[in-house]
Formats: structure tokens, C-alpha cells, sequence
């Protein structure tokens, strides 16, 4: 089976350039996530950490 898709994948012509761009495009997510992470207010970190925690009337009475 995988000797099948690697010789389809060896016959299309430019076919090496996907690997790059899905490297790229998960070396930026990960650079913006990081950047945004060092970036972010410590207020808004303890706002959106306690979330769990808070008592929510709908989502309550939605379960029972």
C-alpha cells in the first residue's frame, strides 16, 4: 500500500512543496500562539483561568 502512494506521489510534479508549506504554516501557528502567550495581560489570564470555576445558571439547570 505505501509502496503504491509513494510511487504515485514520486510521479506528480511539484508534489515536494507540500511538505514546506505545512511546515511553514505550523512553525507560524506555533510562533503566534507563542508570541501571544508572552504578550497576554495577567488579568485577562486569571480572568479566562477561573472560568471553570464560576457557577452559570443555564449551564446548571440544562443538565438536570
Amino acid at each position: 500500500m505505501l509502496k503504491f502512494i509513494k510511487g504515485n506521489l514520486e510521479n506528480i510534479d511539484g508534489v515536494a512543496i507540500y511538505p514546506m508549506i505545512s511546515l511553514l504554516i505550523f512553525f507560524v501557528f506555533f510562533l503566534l500562539l507563542f508570541w501571544w502567550v508572552f504578550t497576554a495581560k495577567k488579568a485577562h489570564i486569571d480572568e479566562v483561568s477561573n472560568i471553570p470555576f464560576e457557577e452559570n445558571e443555564t449551564n446548571h439547570n440544562s443538565s438536570i
